[in-house]
């Protein structure tokens, strides 16, 4: 979860606090998943226990993260009453729908707004505030088109840099077809960087509100001069529900299914990089640069790393923990915190990567070192396969961390 959806969190469930919906009630969650921890944690701190986390994923049921057991959604009928469902995850709608399908007739609550297109009030200052959504997002797009006339306008829809990384890698071949060239729309300073790795083409930051606006004027007048490269909202045609039927990692999803190229199309490869100031202060083929964090997979125990850790320093090695924004180094490590144009040196010259399966493994999925990466024990989404089935990489040697893990590096 970014910075600020989990501030608006923080926010949301103070107000909670405030109108007493919390006080003596079951509280549940929806959607294990990175944000679900990150707001089970926050709950704890404030003092407030977890009944369970509900989810359609069968794999999951039994299992707990800290301590709260992960159910299935049904489960919640033979104790709601007095309770309350707070969600975190993307798929706010579809989950408080599914839990009025099933009888539940309880308080379900919203606490972060990933899907700012949903808004189901018909109320006058609802509209009002839709109406002026629309003019923004209308405004934003025309001002695009002014300044970048003649240019495809590549919409970007989150801060995601396996996204970002993907697309661009796919991106030229695209625009081949279309005969034309590009001006690109990105949340987030790492996920412009990711484009300046594959040349000088021409990037605006915007927040993620301001996207999502234009994104939403893009689709109300569907203007032909925009494209939103992504498989899982309905910006084109669901294209991620083809894997409730067939297993499609996600290189070959942008390849063929969002960009429509022959699936033997050869990537193309970042030639935009950047040496870290830093570099001759990292032990040249002796340390490790490790990567524990993730927006969107669920953590993985502190004791995964402390194993690692232990491992490599007991030979001598140094060990690097990469962090962004507010984010700590793992105990027994140093902090470094390279540019996503940079990381790549970082990794090349300490010559040992672990990192947990994130964008960032795809933005290093070239360099030139020992590369390991570790998996949650995870199906994606509601899906039959594994995330190691979906985000495979090339070259890598790859970990599913289980119960019981024991690190062993050879």
């Amino acid at each position: 979860m970014d910075r600020i959806h989990y501030q608006e969190m923080e926010e949301n469930l103070a107000k909670l606090a405030e109108e007493g919906a919390l006080k003596d009630k079951k509280i549940y969650l929806f959607g294990h998943c990175n944000a679900t921890e990150q707001l089970a944690d926050l709950l704890f701190q404030r003092g407030y226990a977890v009944s369970a986390i509900l989810d359609n994923n069968r794999a999951k049921h039994g299992r707990a993260y800290g301590g709260i057991r992960i159910i299935p959604p049904r489960d919640i009928l033979k104790e709601q009453e007095e309770s309350i469902v707070c969600i975190a995850a993307r798929a706010y709608a579809a989950m408080a729908d599914q839990l009025k399908r099933i009888g539940y007739q309880g308080c379900t609550r919203k606490v972060a707004d990933y899907n700012s297109f949903a808004d189901y009030s018909l109320a006058e200052d609802t509209r009002d505030r839709m109406n002026l959504r629309v003019r923004r997002g209308m405004e934003r797009l025309q001002h695009l088109h002014r300044k970048y006339p003649d240019r495809l306008l590549i919409l970007c829809p989150f801060l995601a840099l396996g996204d970002i990384y993907l697309m661009m890698s796919y991106l030229p071949f695209y625009l081949e077809q279309r005969q034309t060239e590009c001006a690109l729309c990105v949340t987030g300073s790492s996920c412009a960087d990711v484009v300046r790795m594959f040349g000088p083409y021409p990037v605006e930051l915007l927040s993620q509100k301001q996207v999502d606006e234009t994104i939403q004027a893009a689709l109300y007048m569907r203007d032909m001069w925009t494209f939103i490269p992504h498989q899982d909202r309905p910006y084109t045609i669901n294209l991620h529900q083809a894997l409730y039927v067939k297993k499609i990692p996600l290189k070959q999803i942008y390849c063929s299914g969002i960009f429509g190229l022959p699936k033997d199309t050869k990537a193309v490869q970042p030639q935009y990089l950047k040496d870290y100031p830093g570099l001759e202060q990292i032990p040249a083929g002796k340390a490790v640069v490790l990567s524990p964090y993730a927006k969107s997979v669920t953590a993985l125990p502190d004791a995964v790393w402390e194993q690692i850790i232990r491992d490599y320093t007991s030979k001598g090695y140094r060990c690097y923990t990469n962090v962004t924004g507010d984010e700590t180094a793992l105990e027994g490590t140093e902090a470094i915190s390279p540019s996503v144009l940079e990381i790549r040196s970082v990794v090349e010259r300490a010559g040992i990567f672990i990192g947990i399966r994130n964008g960032l493994c795809d933005v290093l999925e070239l360099a030139e070192a020992e590369k390991t990466v570790l998996y949650p024990d995870y199906n994606y989404c509601d899906t039959n396969w594994k995330a190691i089935d979906i985000y495979p990489m090339e070259g890598w040697k790859h970990i599913v961390v289980k119960e019981g893990f024991t690190w062993n590096r050879r």
